[in-house]
């Protein structure tokens, strides 16, 4: 049988500081330390926590099967290698050997298969979703993993990286909740101290399979403060790393202080629920995206530190579809021309725009709203996910940080089943079709691109979503902590450290 084989090799392009070698010491008297002012994960359970922003935090205690590079591509991490059957409907994963959790138990194929089956069947999976292109795990060998597929499916590789398939012990995950709080993976960090709400301490693992390369001995995970606080924390060295607002941007520039801009696949939105009046009509739908001023939100939202975006990605991203830029330009003459159609007049519909926290964002859209007639009354619910995802609102906002696979944020947004799609089960004519084309493409085929641009055209036809901007993940840093290198919407740890 002939195999295709899917080998890569990392890039290690951090550049460190002079000087690193003494490094700062944390708490206890241990070498270099980072110290990372964040929002402190409420699930430590990477089957639980799901696919958002926090996997990059959970990326300090768990390794993945695979990882990406600069330019999106899969590479190597817990798997070295992998291949797939000539048909496609198969890949085998070629695992490291001698790998183990921080329990000390083996990371084999077995691991592997049990974390697979439980992010599929586990009550409270936020996983399950994004695997049912995989109908069964099987342990070919002590390191080959072997996944049989429902269909023929060359985005495994990417699918099965840091946000879907960061790898849990077994024996931990026996007890899901403690494991929900006490992490144990294969990653290059240790959880040795977590207290809710206010910090977490990890230690360098020894044992992870690319130790040589983790510089820092200790990461110590502190509560964000109040957004005005954090330049003056990393100014004063209580932190040496942050995460950032675009307001405070020009305070930690003025500061001294290094701002990075990480590339990400981010990408806001307004989330429709077409099910539901008025939404039901397509032209009240069209009336929402000719209203949409989109530089508004880059500039009050984002600072100017974003773009605008009508896609689920940013522009220049493989999968952004050129054809299908600015269909909808602003243009409220055109809007409100629409709604009459439709036989609404100015103030008749009455919709409430239901959101998690009061936010810039909501009040741009409640005023481009008012201005074609439509009143939009802001609701304000800390519980907004669960009818969010239980599709019972009829107006709402969201963001996307991307997935590594293309595909699955494609059908995470306009999938029947996307639980990014506020209209399940609907999704666009034509979209089902497009998006296994695109499955069934090889990454390295000269076709592949073209035919993930045409998904993206036929998912852009969903009447679920406008989107609106897309901003890249702000940091700021003391200038002891090197150069983190420019993995789209991930952090990595390799070859980062932390000077005196």
């Amino acid at each position: 049988m002939r195999r295709t084989k899917w080998v890569a090799a990392a890039a290690a392009l951090t550049l460190a500081l002079t000087g690193c070698a003494a490094g700062a010491t944390g708490a206890d008297g241990t070498g270099p330390t980072l110290r990372w002012a964040v929002t402190l994960p409420a699930h430590w359970d990477p089957v639980v926590s799901g696919s958002g922003a926090q996997f990059r935090i959970l990326s300090l205690a768990y390794a993945s099967l695979t990882e990406i590079n600069e330019k999106g591509e899969a590479v190597p991490s817990l798997a070295s290698s992998w291949d797939y059957n000539a048909k496609g409907d198969q890949v085998t994963f070629h695992l490291r050997p001698n790998l183990k959790f921080s329990d000390g138990e083996p990371l084999n194929a077995a691991a592997v298969k049990a974390y697979l089956e439980r992010a599929k069947t586990q009550k409270d999976s936020a996983l399950f979703g994004d695997l049912t292109s995989i109908k069964s795990v099987n342990a070919g060998s002590d390191t080959d993993v072997v996944i049989d597929l429902t269909q023929v499916d060359y985005q495994i590789p990417l699918l099965l990286g840091e946000r879907v398939a960061q790898i849990t012990s077994p024996k931990a995950a026996q007890d899901p909740k403690k494991l929900d709080q006490s992490p144990v993976g294969a990653g290059p960090f240790v959880v040795t101290e977590n207290v809710p709400g206010s910090h977490v301490h990890l230690k360098k693992n020894p044992d992870y399979w690319d130790a040589a390369n983790i510089h820092i001995d200790r990461v110590e995970l502190l509560a964000a403060p109040e957004e005005a606080t954090i330049v003056s924390g990393v100014q004063t060295g209580v932190y040496d790393l942050a995460n950032l607002t675009p307001s405070q941007v020009k305070a930690a520039q003025a500061a001294g202080l290094d701002v990075v801009q990480q590339p990400g696949f981010n990408a806001s939105n307004v989330s429709i629920n077409v099910n539901k009046k008025p939404f039901d009509d397509p032209r009240v739908v069209d009336a929402v995206r000719f209203a949409v001023n989109r530089q508004e939100f880059v500039d009050k939202v984002t600072f100017g530190y974003g773009e605008s975006t009508d896609q689920p990605f940013p522009a220049g991203y493989l999968a952004y579809d050129p054809q299908s830029a600015n269909r909808y330009p602003y243009d409220v003459a055109k809007a409100k021309q629409l709604l009459a159609e439709a036989g609404y007049q100015p103030g008749a519909i009455k919709v409430d725009l239901v959101i998690p926290a009061q936010s810039t964002a909501a009040e741009i859209v409640q005023a481009q709203l008012g201005a074609i007639g439509v009143t939009a009354t802001i609701k304000v619910d800390p519980n907004w996910a669960t009818p969010f995802f239980a599709k019972d609102l009829a107006l709402s906002l969201y963001g996307t940080t991307g997935r590594e696979s293309p595909v699955q944020t494609l059908t995470a947004h306009f999938g029947p089943n996307g639980p990014l799609n506020l209209s399940t089960p609907y999704q666009p004519a034509g979209f089902q079709a497009a998006v296994a084309k695109a499955r069934q493409t090889p990454l390295n085929s000269p076709d592949y691109q073209a035919n993930l641009r045409a998904a993206t055209r036929a998912g852009l036809e969903s009447r679920a979503l406008v989107f609106t901007y897309s901003q890249p993940n702000l940091f700021v840093k003391s200038k002891k902590v090197s150069a983190l290198t420019p993995i789209p919407g991930q952090i990595h740890w390799t070859g980062l450290t932390v000077g005196s």
